[in-house]
């Protein structure tokens, strides 16, 4: 049987991130972000869902998060679901859906920041961090084989065998 887990998001967060180190020295971040959508409810009413998601980032990935994420800011984050399962104190046994971090991607925003007016667009579509280029523009031109803004670019030498010219 085969499976699949990857899950592509795109929300703000709800929270500042918490930062943890192990014993080992391995970096944690927790943070949760929220999607909102517009539906049409039984009464022809639009009304907004909102989805909250609790995310766990690992090693550099959660240390640039870390650092240079806050409440409120935007984020785009690939990663794959795992099932959280515990007893409570009470003996109740309780489970949860987390997403693991695999790559994630800053967003640009049109808010300023309160540190003098910069804003996430003075980041670069693909940070050097690990996460990878998976920006909405990027997806749509993988899946229709074209290049698009933002898309990653192939290497120039990657196809220099199969020019017949």
């Amino acid at each position: 049987m085969a499976s699949f887990n990857k899950v592509i998001l795109l929300g703000n967060l709800t929270r500042d991130p918490e930062m943890r180190t192990t014993n080992s020295g391995l970096s944690i971040c927790k943070l949760g972000i929220a999607m909102t959508r517009m539906a049409r409810g039984s009464d022809g009413e639009s009304r907004e869902e909102v989805v909250f998601v609790d995310v766990d980032a690992y090693g550099k990935q959660a240390e640039v998060i870390g650092r240079y994420f806050s409440k409120g800011k935007p984020i785009f984050i690939e990663g794959r679901l795992r099932l959280d399962q515990w007893e409570s104190a009470s003996g109740e046994k309780r489970s949860k859906l987390n997403v693991v971090l695999e790559n994630f991607q800053f967003v640009s925003s049109a808010r300023s920041d309160d540190d003098g007016g910069s804003s996430d667009a003075n980041f670069s579509g693909t940070s050097n961090f690990g996460a990878s280029n998976f920006t909405p523009a990027a997806v749509a031109a993988k899946n229709s084989g074209t290049a698009g803004e933002g898309a990653a670019a192939a290497p120039e030498n990657a196809f220099d065998e199969d020019v017949p010219f």
